[in-house]
């Protein structure tokens, strides 16, 4: 069984948004290493509390980390930046990680496109797709199922789209144009929600994604400070088969 931990960054929204784009990403590790992965994360935190002071308990939320720290506004704002780079570089030297990334430009959408629904369709059918070509780190002789665990409260929208997905799901067709039913089989039961303080895995995810934000579209103190070359760091853990014309496998919408 894989799962998949997802967040995201950015607004959806396509009328006044502050945000140009929108990212989400899926952050995927199978169950037999899952224990490892959490321990790893684990000494990464007890490390960053010794060097950096920052508590166990205390959430990483990459942008508000950055940006409106709260009461980690006792770190220095370089230290933040510098967890997050230290962040960084723990989830690229994982083994068997693997980080699925779906970018929206929201330039010349029609006003019907939902930008949320479209990324998570296109992120649930690359899971779908890879869980059935195993494709994941150390595939194994049988093709496994995988479950997602969202970051926040439930969502009746997103389960809806999880149940429509199994039983009417079209692709259109690369070549010839038209559409393929291609339902969902392999991504078992609704999503499930998590608070992403508890969750180094749902942090994690929204590390990614909003460093992929932060590479296409950076605030001034990621260019300035060179964070917004931060996703380049994790180029070993990009799964480059969800979408092999981009050079980091990021699916564009």
């Amino acid at each position: 069984m894989y799962f998949m931990y997802v967040d995201e960054s950015g607004d959806p929204g396509l009328v006044n948004s502050p945000s140009p784009i929108f990212t989400l990403t899926g952050l995927v590790v199978n169950e037999q290493h899952w224990n490892d992965m959490q321990k790893a994360l684990l000494a990464f935190r007890q490390r960053m509390r010794s060097s950096f002071g920052l508590k166990l308990r205390e959430e990483i939320h990459s942008a508000k980390f950055i940006t409106s720290p709260g009461p980690l506004v006792r770190i220095k704002r370089h230290d933040r930046l510098a967890i997050l780079r230290h962040f960084t570089t723990e989830l690229a030297a994982l083994p068997y990680l693997s980080v699925i990334n779906v970018v929206v430009d929201k330039a010349n959408k029609p006003a019907t496109y939902d930008v949320h629904a479209k990324a998570w369709q296109a992120l649930v059918q690359r899971f779908e797709n890879t869980l059935g070509y195993a494709n994941f780190p150390t595939p194994l002789a049988q093709r496994e199922s995988g479950m997602v665990f969202a970051d926040g409260q439930p969502s009746a929208q997103l389960i809806a789209m999880f149940r429509r997905m199994r039983a009417y799901n079209p692709v259109p067709n690369q070549i010839g144009g038209g559409y393929r039913n291609l339902m969902v089989s392999r991504v078992l039961e609704d999503p499930s929600f998590r608070d992403s303080a508890h969750s180094m895995f749902i942090q994690s995810a929204d590390l990614v994604a909003y460093l992929l934000y932060q590479n296409e579209q950076p605030n001034a103190y990621m260019r300035k400070s060179g964070g917004r070359a931060y996703f380049n760091k994790l180029a070993p853990i990009l799964l480059r088969q969800a979408s092999p014309r981009d050079p980091n496998g990021v699916v564009r919408l």
